[in-house]
């Protein structure tokens, strides 16, 4: 257990605390469209995260993470389903707002969270455009 507060902790705490206030949000407000400008921000904004992670650490420590021991296969296979089942969830509204989705199930399969908020930030601003019409 760590004793200290590390960069590392820190950006996972962190983490923790968006996604709860993501979620809490989420579930006060049901009904409403999506934010594009959030979606596509927080798509940029791990994306340039991502980069620098890159940049920094190589793409090697991705296939050593999710493959050294059980816990890291685990989490590879969370992603995994977690990204299916989103895809799964919105790729009727996706159809119906007239977007390509085998082209953006490739773009998520490659870029995984970056790409599905990239794409709801796109539907989002269809939606919104579509509704305010």
């Amino acid at each position: 257990m760590p004793t200290e507060l590390t960069p590392h902790l820190a950006l996972f705490a962190g983490g923790l605390v968006a996604t709860l206030i993501a979620v809490c949000w989420v579930l006060a407000k049901p009904k409403t469209i999506g934010s594009p400008v959030i979606a596509a921000a927080l798509s940029a904004g791990f994306a340039a995260y991502s980069g620098v992670t890159i940049w920094a650490e190589g793409l090697l420590p991705v296939l050593i993470n999710h493959t050294s021991n059980l816990w890291g296969v685990q989490v590879w296979w969370d992603l995994l389903f977690s990204l299916t089942i989103a895809l799964f969830l919105i790729a009727p509204r996706v159809r119906a707002a007239g977007m390509n989705v085998p082209l953006w199930a490739l773009f998520i399969v490659a870029t995984a969270s970056i790409g599905l908020l990239a794409m709801c930030a796109r539907l989002f601003w269809l939606e919104r455009a579509k509704a305010e019409a």
